[in-house]
């Protein structure tokens, strides 16, 4: 398909001035912040790029192609949206805008627990082609109900996160009233009512809540009982028993998502775990790890025919795509990138953003003579 895109907004940086600048403040840094003093989440981004490619002009060459083939399916591009939590704080709608224009470009969009559509309004929009991600919960009988849905949504992956074994502490997030339990406070709601828009779309599609959990929630929760809920409700802290145990219940494709050494990635082989996903959150859990890119070499340097490797975090341009590929990875993610076209843009934000993406890394396999998704690898310095 051919989508336009809005030429005033060539660039990420560009989606993220405009969408600071039509977001109350708080949305905003909640999408845009880490944890503690955020050197991990910029770490994720500047190692990503000290990444360097080799262009081979003198060579056959008959043109690039973008599609991947990722779990039996061939995706129209090497991305996918990442699950991101509170989508719809961050913009109004913004999960149902994203899993359709993700439909559109026939790339895969992942659902978060704690994102603000349900399973099986993603699965509609998506004609079940949707990916779910699993936050644990602490009871099984939950976690059991909660996959079924996702059995019947027809969602063709299944992907567990196993790297919030406790909140990350983001203060940020704290001064603005978004930890657990949230709060609104007067800063919030005059930040609300300096973004008109923002206000109206909110009043439009209603406030945001977790959707997929509703169901399983007492009616008429105030904001300090939601924030008790989901500290009872949730565990994130996995273990073999745990992912054994999901394993034998999901007959689809299974991911751990938020591998970042080693050991867990030898673990989930021998768990019969289809792919990982190398991931640290974005930055937004352990201040004191290292970047994914860093993980993910050593990662791939002794995995890479046992299991499919992916990858999400620091990840922001279309150069970041073909550098994380160079680097081993099979597929990637990105969060930020797509909230940030969203904000910008609102309804159009998903298109913008997932064209120029592809733009983009057309451009730079066209200038590596790179023909194949698979083969960046080959023009990594």
């Amino acid at each position: 398909m051919k989508v336009k895109y809005n030429p005033k907004y060539p660039a990420v940086d560009d989606l993220i001035k405009k969408a600071r600048s039509r977001m109350p403040r708080f949305a905003f840094e909640y999408l845009d912040g880490g944890c503690n003093e955020e050197r991990n989440l910029y770490k994720n981004t500047s190692d990503l790029r000290e990444v360097e490619l080799l262009p081979r002009y003198l060579t056959s060459y008959t043109g690039s192609n973008l599609k991947t083939e990722l779990f039996g399916h061939a995706y129209d591009a090497p991305f996918g949206i990442a699950p991101v939590g509170l989508q719809g704080l961050i913009w109004p709608n913004s999960p149902e805008i994203l899993a359709r224009a993700a439909f559109r470009h026939n790339i895969p969009f992942v659902l978060s627990t704690v994102s603000t559509s349900s399973i099986e309004r993603i699965s509609e929009l998506t004609e079940g082609k949707a990916w779910f991600q699993l936050y644990h919960p602490a009871e099984n009988s939950l976690r059991d109900q909660i996959i079924k849905r996702a059995e019947a949504a027809h969602c063709p992956v299944l992907v567990m996160l196993s790297d919030v074994p406790t909140f990350g502490y983001r203060p940020k997030e704290i001064k603005n009233g978004l930890a657990m339990p949230p709060r609104m406070t007067l800063s919030n709601i005059l930040q609300i009512l300096g973004k008109p828009n923002w206000a109206l779309r909110t009043l439009i599609h209603g406030q945001p809540s977790f959707q997929v959990l509703k169901p399983y929630m007492p009616k008429g929760m105030n904001m300090h009982h939601l924030g008790l809920f989901m500290n009872k409700t949730f565990n994130g802290r996995l273990n073999e028993e745990k992912v054994a145990a999901i394993r034998d219940m999901w007959k689809g494709k299974l991911v751990l998502k938020g591998v970042v050494n080693e050991m867990d990635a030898e673990k989930a082989i021998q768990l019969g775990i289809d792919g990982i996903i190398v991931s640290n959150h974005g930055g937004r859990q352990l201040d004191a790890g290292e970047s994914t890119i860093h993980s993910l070499k050593r990662i791939v340097e002794k995995y890479r025919d046992k299991i499919t490797i992916m990858m999400d975090s620091g990840l922001r341009s279309g150069p970041d795509i073909a550098r994380t590929l160079a680097s081993g990875a099979q597929f990637t993610f990105l969060g930020r990138t797509f909230m940030y076209g969203v904000g910008a843009l609102g309804e159009h934000g998903a298109d913008h953003t997932i064209t120029i993406l592809k733009i983009q890394l057309r451009q730079v396999m066209e200038q590596l003579s790179c023909e194949k998704t698979e083969d960046f690898r080959n023009h990594l310095i």
